[in-house]
């Protein structure tokens, strides 16, 4: 069979050796690269199972000892408490790992997840961002790749994760059982296979209850400011809702600065639940009703599942796939009415 190349990439998308190092390297976008054909390339790549000659020759050279671990926002509570879980196990088996914030952006995750080969990363564990699977299905190919919390729909690599829809859906119907039938949620990354779990959650918990012409649903991102503007458009908006459903810690933080700065009380004017969970939401003032993801044993998994593989030298199990059962943690920030 003919060795695969730069070369051959380009002749057979049609572009030159340039581009496509441009593509291979997440640097479409800042060269203006069309879409088409940066989608063209990837699959050129992913058909012929391309890695660069001096990434593959690094990569049979001694162990390193280092791990990749690809988060979306270290800033975030929820992901600061991952790496810290994941760092711990890493460390337990010997391996050091090279933390990289992504900051949920599907581009500079591919990029990075490239860079990480070159540096000689024996696997990765990544927290994936955007819907295309391509670039961490193909670095699989070199070295072990553990999803984490998140996954890609009908991906091959193995991953770990939480039952979201189970976590949205119990947690509404927390609210509806507390008596309340406006119930507004606020979201977060739209694209998201967690926030897409969630919500689809929600909405069915509202639906059984009959009470889908009175649920709200906004917000577009894990952030402070989006619960808080989310939630000061809910306040100020008609018909407004009894209770809040916030679908990230952050997004609960923007949301409970909102309801106090209009003069409002947790759950006296306005019940409050989150999903994640953290140590910080039990010394609020109240203490925050949330549905908890098992985050340690999520870390540990993913980490066991990444060591398992590079002590075998082999191939993940198949039923490397898993879901975990969320929590619901109660709190004092849901009023029964």
């Amino acid at each position: 069979m003919k060795k695969t190349t730069l070369q051959s990439i380009a002749d057979q998308c049609g572009c030159s050796i340039t581009t496509v190092s441009r593509v291979l390297n997440g640097n479409a976008d800042k060269y203006r690269i069309s879409k088409q054909t940066a989608e063209a390339v990837m699959a050129e790549v992913t058909r012929t199972g391309y890695v660069p000659s001096f990434t593959a020759q690094s990569l049979r050279s001694k162990r390193s000892g280092m791990i990749g671990l690809l988060l979306p926002s270290i800033a975030n509570p929820y992901f600061a408490d991952m790496a810290s879980h994941v760092v711990s196990e890493l460390y337990k088996s010997d391996y050091t790992a090279i933390l990289v914030d992504t900051m949920e952006d599907a581009s500079r995750l591919n990029k990075s997840a490239r860079d990480l080969l070159l540096r000689r990363v024996e696997g990765m564990i990544a927290v994936p961002c955007g819907d295309d699977p391509s670039v961490l299905e193909l670095v699989g190919r070199e070295v072990p790749v553990v999803l984490v919390d998140r996954f890609y729909e009908k991906t091959t690599l193995p991953y770990v994760t939480t039952n979201n829809f189970k976590g949205g859906y119990d947690g509404t119907r927390l609210l509806i059982r507390s008596g309340h039938r406006r119930i507004a949620c606020i979201q977060g990354e739209r694209d998201s296979m967690p926030n897409r779990e969630r919500v689809n959650g929600f909405v069915q918990a509202m639906q059984e209850a009959g009470l889908e012409d009175r649920m709200l649903v906004a917000g577009n991102e894990f952030s402070v400011q989006n619960g808080y503007l989310s939630t000061k458009l809910f306040l100020y908006g008609p018909d407004r809702p009894t209770a809040i459903f916030a679908l990230s810690n952050t997004i609960m933080l923007g949301a409970l600065r909102a309801i106090r700065e209009s003069g409002l009380s947790v759950p006296n004017d306005m019940s409050l639940i989150s999903f994640d969970d953290n140590l910080f939401m039990d010394y609020l003032t109240p203490a925050i009703t949330r549905v908890g993801q098992p985050v340690e044993n999520m870390a540990k998994l993913a980490v066991k599942i990444l060591c398992d593989h590079l002590d075998q030298n082999g191939t993940v199990a198949p039923n490397s796939q898993i879901r975990l059962l969320p929590s619901l943690i109660a709190g004092e920030s849901v009023a029964n009415i």
